[in-house]
């Protein structure tokens, strides 16, 4: 049966009881209080597991998830998604979660159908880099925010730029506790006819207790009939840590301090019943924690809720909640401060009566059947607007206005090229130098040297990093066996006794560039012999892409030589390959040359595209562009993003899609496929899917991420479910230089037909 609001089921996801922690309460309170009073909707908790063993839950657990395993967000969102949840009600807090700065919470959100509404226990106003990126992504993928305070709420609006009308205020929620005078309470709790000071909650550094105890003896010193209590177990996470160094210190003290008779140490972590208790004894609770960023309490506000008069440290959520005579603040680390507030408090009963009946006042629209209708109301309205656009918030923010391109920025290359070659890969961004060279890159780099060469603003440093990577292809050509070495030590000796067909045929591709652009700094003459002593290789190997890397090379080196009869024969017989395995494998819904998608896609569309257009051939060409539009189809997320096929898995047939790791080499491979169709036919579609692709690289993708480093030119090697790729190897750098080449040449192209008063036709 529906509510009136059509909200019928709704998942509340975050940490959960028994496990013991102020989110866990809190999720649980919040789930109880929705379904007491909107009881015809399901509801069901979702919780997060930080032990290898399982919580004993109760039935309203139907999913846990595993804090550290990425797999176990993504299987919780199809989970949700199986559930036809209405909505989602997630608790943040960037500890509960996997992932640097929790980010594995990001993969389940991308993942998941319904909407979500979040509920911010932490809003840090300046937050670290991983905090800053996962904040930001948090809030692109929730439909709408929930802060406790107003302070939590200008934050969102000055340092995030969430616009009001996407948060929501509610307050902490409480019980509803009837309010009693102490006395009634100091007995059950043995501490009849003392004057009682309370602080209770996981007990951690960040809780500031030694500058209480360190208070202690000036209090006492006046009234001697004073006890503390300290209720609360030592937090999880500190005794797995340290175990209980901190307690053991706060012990130290009351032993130095002679304060034996005065404190009590509860080492527990109660329940509500008992816990109403100790707060109805206490005539004073005591925060005095150390942390100002602490934008929301559960121990306060259950204090406050409860009628007690509370004396605390200006931390945010306290200093909003005991404005107005409803409370006292006490400066930070301040144990003079503490005590000279609590005795005056002791001392004066009138002003202290007051302010306990001010917190209980304010505290009954704080209770959780207030709290839980204004939950619901969120919950309502973000059923009306639907899941939010995934990403598309933060890519708006942080790509550049579409159709601009960066500037071209050669650090890094320069960085990572030393007189033998391009090495692989890097450490962020410092070369690996243990990983030593391959073909694979310095092919790659050399092709980009030709491209920057046609640019004309190409430095003269372009051009002696060129001879070096020509240099490269030459030396690793074996004459014996006719074949490439891919992979070469720092040391200066190849590791393999032939290389990869792959490698082989992007060293085809590579020498194949060069030779039919022709740049003043190459001697084509040398080149175009170790072209053509490679050529034949290509006839004898299997692999798809390796055939159309080489037919890719042979179109380049027929762009000046036409008329080469072995270049023709080889390229004749590896566009009927193409032709051969596509025919063989396309059906309706699955228009490509394998049973799967794996890696440089586009270039096998991009072979007979170009080989069809340089023999005239119309249905090779319209083969190559038919798998293509399929490609790119498959390629774009729902929300109009490039989305490449993951690393992590890949993609098979009537398969399960991989959608990270998403490899900077997919998008360059579909940019220049793009343009190849785009010269082809002239059509500006290809010319807008080439621009989706590489935008890619500048935020345009599911993170919102930028991969393009523009202060070091260098580029991330991948995007992960959770972030991007930190290092920033040749692959990944020169796809993206690569794409920005392409890209301006094309732009220069079109550029210069439009100076000459002509509609841009297929670009040469």
């Amino acid at each position: 049966m529906r509510t009136e609001s059509g909200v019928r089921s709704i998942a509340f996801l975050g940490n959960y009881v028994p496990r013991k922690c102020g989110i866990a309460t809190f999720t649980a309170d919040l789930l109880g209080a929705v379904a007491a009073r909107h009881p015809q909707c399901q509801c069901f908790a979702v919780p997060v597991n930080d032990t290898q063993g399982s919580y004993q839950y109760p039935d309203a657990v139907r999913f846990e998830i595993e804090e550290q395993k990425l797999d176990s967000y993504q299987r919780a969102a199809d989970f949700l998604n199986s559930s036809s949840v209405d909505l989602v009600s997630l608790q943040h807090e960037f500890g509960i979660f996997g992932g640097p700065a929790g980010s594995h919470i990001l993969a389940l959100l991308r993942g998941i159908h319904a909407p979500v509404v979040t509920t911010l226990h932490t809003v840090l106003l300046k937050p670290n880099a991983d905090q800053q990126r996962v904040m930001k992504n948090l809030i692109a993928h929730s439909t709408r925010l929930v802060v406790m305070t107003e302070r939590g709420q200008s934050i969102l609006q000055d340092v995030y730029r969430v616009p009001q009308r996407k948060i929501d205020l509610i307050p902490h929620g409480i019980p509803d506790v009837s309010f009693v005078a102490s006395d009634h309470y100091k007995a059950q709790c043995g501490v009849g006819g003392k004057r009682v000071l309370l602080t209770f909650g996981l007990l951690s550094p960040n809780k500031g207790i030694e500058y209480m105890l360190n208070a202690l003896p000036d209090i006492v010193g006046e009234f001697p009939d004073v006890v503390y209590i300290l209720l609360g177990a030592t937090h999880p996470n500190e005794v797995r840590t340290r175990g209980e160094a901190y307690r053991v210190g706060l012990e130290a003290i009351v032993q130095r301090n002679k304060l034996e008779d005065n404190v009590i140490f509860d080492n527990r972590f109660v329940e509500l019943k008992e816990l109403t208790e100790y707060l109805g004894a206490a005539d004073l609770y005591i925060t005095p924690y150390l942390d100002e960023a602490q934008i929301s309490s559960g121990t306060l506000a259950y204090a406050f809720g409860a009628g007690n008069a509370v004396i605390s440290t200006p931390y945010w959520h306290a200093a909003e909640l005991l404005k107005n005579q409803r409370g006292v603040l006490v400066p930070f680390a301040d144990s003079a401060a503490i005590a000279r507030e609590v005795t005056a408090l002791l001392r004066d009963e009138p002003r202290r009566n007051t302010m306990s009946a001010n917190a209980y006042r304010l505290g009954r629209e704080m209770v959780w059947s207030h709290t839980a209708g204004l939950y619901m109301r969120s919950f309502e309205l973000a059923r009306r607007q639907g899941p939010a656009a995934h990403g598309a918030g933060v890519a708006q923010q942080h790509v550049p206005r579409r159709h601009e391109t960066p500037e071209v920025n050669l650090s890094h290359l320069y960085h990572m090229t030393d007189s033998t070659g391009i090495l692989q890969h890097a450490s962020l961004t410092a070369p690996n130098l243990s990983e030593g060279y391959c073909t694979d890159d310095n092919a790659r780099a050399l092709i980009l040297a030709v491209l920057l060469d046609q640019l004309g603003d190409a430095p003269r440093h372009v051009q002696a990093l060129a001879r070096t990577y020509t240099a490269f292809l030459h030396d690793a050509f074996d004459p014996r066996t006719r074949r490439f070495h891919n992979f070469l030590g720092i040391d200066r000796r190849w590791l393999d006794k032939q290389g990869s067909e792959d490698s082989h045929g992007r060293a085809i591709w590579a020498l194949g560039t060069v030779v039919g652009r022709a740049p003043d700094w190459s001697d084509r003459g040398i080149t175009g012999e170790l072209f053509l002593d490679a050529l034949p290789a290509l006839m004898d190997f299997t692999s798809p892409r390796a055939w159309a890397f080489g037919l890719i090379g042979i179109h380049e080196c027929l762009r000046r030589l036409n008329g080469g009869r072995l270049a023709s024969k080889v390229g004749g017989d590896l566009t009927g390959r193409l032709m051969t395995i596509f025919e063989k494998v396309a059906q309706p819904g699955w228009l490509w040359f394998e049973e799967g998608l794996s890696y440089d896609n586009a270039k096998l569309a991009h072979a007979l595209i170009a080989s069809g257009r340089a023999t005239g051939q119309q249905s090779v060409s319209d083969r190559g562009i038919d798998a293509l539009r399929w490609l790119v189809t498959v390629q774009t997320s729902r929300h109009g993003w490039f989305r490449p096929i993951g690393s992590n898995g890949f993609y098979k047939h009537n398969g399960i899609r991989a959608e990270f790791d998403q490899q900077p080499i997919e998008a360059h491979s579909t940019v220049s496929a793009c343009l190849e169709a785009y010269r082809a036919t002239a059509d500006l579609r290809w010319h807008e899917e080439a621009q989706r692709a590489f935008e890619w690289f500048l935020g345009w993708n599911d993170l919102g991420e930028e991969l393009y480093c523009p202060q070091t030119g260098g580029c991330r090697d991948a995007l992960h479910a959770d972030r991007g790729n930190e290092n920033q190897g040749a692959e990944s750098t020169l796809a993206f230089l690569m794409s920005l080449a392409e890209m301006r040449l094309i732009q220069n192209s079109a550029a210069a037909f439009q100076q000459a008063g002509r509609a841009t036709p297929g670009i040469r």
